[in-house]
């Protein structure tokens, strides 16, 4: 959990990779009225089918108080709210037993059902989704075809208009959607999800897949694999992408939507901009080898061994988009830079025909749609790069050298 603590301050003390979040003194003083007067009233509430209560189960963990609220601070830094919001993230992950939540497994490896389920702890993030009120998952639950059709049908009837539906995996679209079928009454996955849409609060679509149809639509697409939003319109939609999407990122969803009945805010692509506000390169711990013009030229030569910068070997960190570099995977403990495999730009659109090879971007002919780093890296000089990644670049050296003094020092 420190480790996450210590990204989330990373995250603000970055001038390069910051999202504007002042919006003045009068906007957060509304939210917040706003956000206390929906917790309160969800306190009157009871928790859903008996579910655990969060407080005894941290309890029981051996976590105390302190440590939850520490959890609850880094969680309100990671949504970008003032530190004042602490207490109502607190009471919101609280109250995560009155959330119900759908969960439908379409087409997809079920990547991200197994980052939601790793066990290394347990810690807060894995004790705070195991007590929401999880109505359905079509991978996770013991019955099958018309008893698990009925349990949906119920948590559907129940819940309606309230349930927060997830949806992971894309949607197979060809030949009218045959290559996807659901259920004892073989509904296509298409149909599906329209249906248990319908009576949704919201939509969150999980991982690449679901987002923006991920490997299932790579070229050349013969099921014709398609995201959540190619197929649903008209509804509050999240998306969540990575493959698979970091379960930190599903939490502060969820945590958000508690506090203000309401998605956070979003970009261009529906993703949540406390999660994907940041290019990867802006906070990578090898930036400053970037900045430097030291590469990896082939794998295991001595710039591997130095952890230099892993841009000529496919790194595809300066054009995508996502806090995995702060957040991590794991509780914190790495991510694929960290252990010396550069980035594939999964959380970006057309991801496994664009990004997924082992070439810089300026090699591919491919033009980055996030305004990446194009240019061959040859190229590159502190001239070129901007004003603020001057500053980022030139702290980051700094720090590199300052590393390397206490090494001889020692």
């Amino acid at each position: 959990m420190s480790d996450k603590i210590e990204g989330v301050k990373k995250l603000f003390t970055s001038k390069s990779a910051r999202v504007e979040t002042n919006k003045g003194d009068a906007y957060y003083e509304q939210l917040f009225k706003k956000c206390h007067e929906r917790i309160e009233s969800l306190k009157t509430n009871q928790p859903i089918n008996n579910r655990l209560d969060i407080g005894d189960v941290l309890e029981t963990h051996g976590i105390e108080r302190r440590d939850f609220l520490k959890w609850a601070s880094a969680v309100t830094g990671m949504l970008m709210l003032p530190s004042s919001f602490t207490p109502l993230v607190a009471d919101a992950a609280l109250l995560m037993n009155r959330a119900p939540v759908i969960w439908l497994e379409l087409s997809d490896c079920a990547g991200n059902s197994e980052a939601l389920l790793r066990s290394d702890g347990p810690k807060i993030d894995e004790i705070v989704l195991d007590v929401i009120s999880l109505e359905f998952h079509e991978t996770l639950q013991a019955t099958a075809g018309h008893q698990a059709e009925k349990q949906l049908e119920d948590a559907m009837e129940h819940f309606k208009d309230k349930y927060l539906l997830f949806v992971e995996g894309a949607i197979p679209m060809a030949n009218n959607g045959s290559f996807g079928t659901i259920g004892a009454s073989g509904e296509t996955m298409h149909d599906h999800l329209v249906r248990v849409s319908k009576h949704a609060a919201a939509i969150v679509a999980v991982g690449s897949c679901a987002t923006f149809g991920g490997v299932p639509a790579a070229s050349p697409n013969p099921t014709g694999a398609v995201g959540v939003m190619d197929v649903i319109k008209g509804k509050p939609l999240i998306n969540i992408p990575a493959c698979p999407a970091n379960p930190a990122n599903m939490v502060g969803v969820i945590i958000h939507y508690i506090l203000t009945g309401q998605v956070p805010e979003l970009d261009s692509l529906l993703r949540p901009k406390f999660a994907f506000g940041y290019r990867i390169h802006d906070n990578c711990e090898r930036r400053a080898h970037f900045d430097a013009g030291e590469f990896v030229e082939e794998w295991g030569d001595e710039g591997a061994k130095n952890n230099f910068c892993l841009y000529k070997v496919g790194c595809k960190g300066p054009m995508t988009f996502n806090n995995c570099s702060i957040i991590r995977y794991n509780e914190g403990v790495n991510w694929p830079v960290g252990v010396g495999r550069g980035c594939i730009g999964c959380s970006e659109p057309d991801f496994w025909d664009k990004y997924a090879y082992e070439r810089p971007m300026a090699d591919a002919n491919i033009k980055a749609p996030t305004g990446g780093v194009e240019k061959t890296v040859d190229e590159f000089g502190l001239g070129l790069l901007t004003a603020a990644g001057i500053g980022i670049g030139i702290h980051a050296a700094a720090s590199m050298a300052a590393g390397k003094k206490e090494e001889v020092g020692e």
